[in-house]
């Protein structure tokens, strides 16, 4: 009892002392911490079995912050009678969420030791009355605290209440919580101490990258959805100037070198895969690949999810237990980055992206490549292509309108799995065939365009989509859900796609029976530096019949959901959506049946 108390009064001396200084890197910053210096006092609030599984709620202790104790709740498991040492894998949740038993069962089923930290301290799931659960003391770093993740500044809820440092940050908390949690795994009797593996979703990526950049004890790292840098800064996109993601209350230049992600990536000793979206509004693509451009001599890997927001299709989900499983169990590699060039000098003037991934290990099944003219992530719209394909290099022409604007590019190359993969958590399909992985991204500016001699190449478009190539410039949400269906595509804010003025959208279907139908439509989603963001619904009755049939939608058709005023033009549309439901913002958003099939969609076209 007295060690344990002279322990935590160490610790809080050795936090006061450094404290006079302000960190002025990340190394600075965590000089005086050892994750392993504090006994953990660790509690097992529950324990079951399930499945050839031990399941137990757990607590630890994550240090002592102003004189009071801080505990981290958590999920631990590990496959029942396991007599060797096992390879452990920590999840960490996203924001809003918990610690997720899901995680925990699909990696244990998978041959690991797995943790979930519970660093937001909701009630953990299937939670008793009286069960112990994640108390943070006299701080806190959970988003009953959301001002904290932007500040170096005191308060009576970050780390210093006479000072502005970068302790003050809820991150730094935070991540001090997950590196005990890999303290916690170390010292499990089934866990070898020299094979952790982290992974985490959005906030969780965040927290990825924050202990893969801290913790050498880390062996594989997979981010997903978030840890990108620069989120302090502005960036000029060619419509205008978007403000930073992250506005710092304090010394920005100190929390650039200390807290910010591209400070932490060339301290990361490990191998990093990122998941994430082509379109996602919390990691940013291009910022994505400019932090892990910072990671040296590490394997990275990327894999997106193309017109997707927050959201990873299963052939980019399933590439995170492989990427662990070569790391900590010695399983197969994944396929090096497939090599590729954006060529901007041709025979007709008109770009070509080229792609030559190697095939050694994983057959080739398809390569996707795509281009945008955007240069603002979040809203790009992103062209498909035909690729032709010649042995193992695939090439696609980029026609452009002219060479006046900016040019983005990548692909996603497919690769069969030797034998179908599951990862059992909700939203996955029981057997995955193909693993994906996505090229660098290219870009050229105007000048490079001109320089090269590139040719307009395209006239603008009255056809939106005839579904020749089917969903392949949509993304779909609840596909196969008959209630539930929405298809949604940014080709609207493609300036070949755009809708003239005076124009109506003509959209042809099929439809099996008498149904009600939503079409969305989104106004400057992202693009606050172009205008208000606005929602329109029209809401449309259809009757069934035997063959196709064509409505068509004037702008007063939509009606903005928030006040009910029409949409004015068609010109500041970032997405545009058709659903089975109610657009969930409407007064009269009550949920309704779809009866019989969901509608076959034909052709969506402008009518003059």
């Amino acid at each position: 009892m007295k060690l344990a108390l002279f322990a935590r009064l160490a610790s809080a001396v050795v936090f006061s002392l450094n404290a006079a200084e302000v960190p002025q890197s990340v190394t600075e910053l965590w000089a005086d911490f050892d994750p392993r210096r504090d006994p953990l006092e660790s509690e097992v609030v529950r324990e079951w079995k399930t499945n050839g599984m031990v399941l137990r709620a757990v607590r630890f202790r994550v240090g002592t912050f102003k004189g009071q104790p801080a505990r981290l709740a958590a999920f631990y498991g590990f496959p029942d009678g396991t007599k060797a040492k096992l390879p452990a894998v920590m999840h960490i949740h996203g924001g809003g969420q918990r610690a997720n038993l899901d995680e925990v069962k699909a990696l244990v089923g998978r041959g690991y030791a797995a943790l979930s930290v519970n660093w937001g301290g909701r009630e953990m799931e299937h939670a008793q009355p009286g069960d112990a659960n994640t108390d943070w003391g006299a701080v806190d770093p959970t988003q009953q605290n959301v001002p904290g993740y932007f500040t170096l500044l005191p308060g009576p809820k970050q780390f210093f209440e006479d000072r502005e440092h970068p302790k003050n940050n809820n991150w730094y908390l935070l991540t001090i919580g997950c590196r005990r949690g890999l303290t916690f795994l170390e010292q499990q009797p089934e866990v070898d101490p020299q094979r952790l593996g982290i992974h985490g979703y959005s906030m969780g990526g965040n927290l990825t990258m924050y202990v893969a950049g801290t913790d050498a004890r880390v062996r594989a790292a997979v981010p997903a959805v978030g840890g990108q840098g620069w989120r302090w800064e502005k960036h000029e996109f060619t419509g205008g100037t978007a403000e930073p993601q992250s506005r710092i209350r304090g010394d920005v230049e100190v929390f650039r070198r200390t807290l910010s992600f591209e400070s932490y990536a060339p301290l990361i000793r490990c191998p990093v895969l990122h998941r994430s979206a082509a379109n996602d509004f919390h990691g940013w693509m291009d910022d994505v690949y400019r932090t892990d451009a910072l990671i040296p001599n590490q394997p990275v890997r990327h894999a997106w999810s193309v017109h997707y927001n927050h959201h990873l299709s299963p052939e980019v989900a399933i590439t995170m237990p492989l990427w662990l499983d070569h790391f900590l169990k010695s399983g197969p590699a994944l396929p090096e980055t497939p090599a590729s060039k954006l060529v901007l000098q041709t025979n007709d003037g008109i770009p070509e992206l080229r792609v030559l991934p190697e095939s050694a290990t994983h057959p080739i099944t398809r390569c996707e490549i795509y281009y945008s003219l955007d240069s603002d992530p979040r809203a790009r719209f992103w062209r498909g292509t035909v690729a032709t394909r010649a042995d193992n290099t695939f090439t696609a022409k980029l026609p452009l309108p002219s060479a006046d604007g900016p040019v983005f590019a990548f692909a996603n190359v497919f690769y069969r799995l030797p034998q179908p993969e599951s990862f059992v958590l909700p939203g996955l399909p029981k057997e995955i065939r193909e693993v994906c992985l996505s090229t660098a991204l290219h870009r050229a500016s105007p000048a490079e365009l001109r320089a090269a001699g590139v040719k307009p190449a395209e006239a603008p478009s009255l056809l939106l989509d005839d579904f020749a190539h089917g969903w392949r410039d949509w993304y779909q949400l609840n596909a196969g859900n008959r209630d539930h269906w929405q298809h949604w595509t940014r080709k609207v804010t493609d300036p070949k796609w755009h809708g003239p003025d005076g124009s109506r959208l003509a959209l042809t279907f099929r439809v099996a029976g008498p149904n009600r139908m939503t079409l969305i439509a989104v106004e400057n989603e992202w693009r606050s530096y172009r205008g208000p963001r606005r929602t329109y619904a029209a809401e449309v009755t259809l009757a069934g019949a035997n063959g196709s049939q064509t409505r068509t939608f004037a702008l007063g058709n939509f009606k903005d959901v928030a006040d009910g005023t029409p949409l004015k033009s068609w010109s500041q549309l970032d997405r545009l959506g058709f659903s089975a439901q109610p657009e969930k913002s409407t007064p009269d958003a009550t949920p309704r049946r779809w009866s019989g099939t969901p509608p076959e969609f034909l052709r969506v076209e402008w009518q003059p």
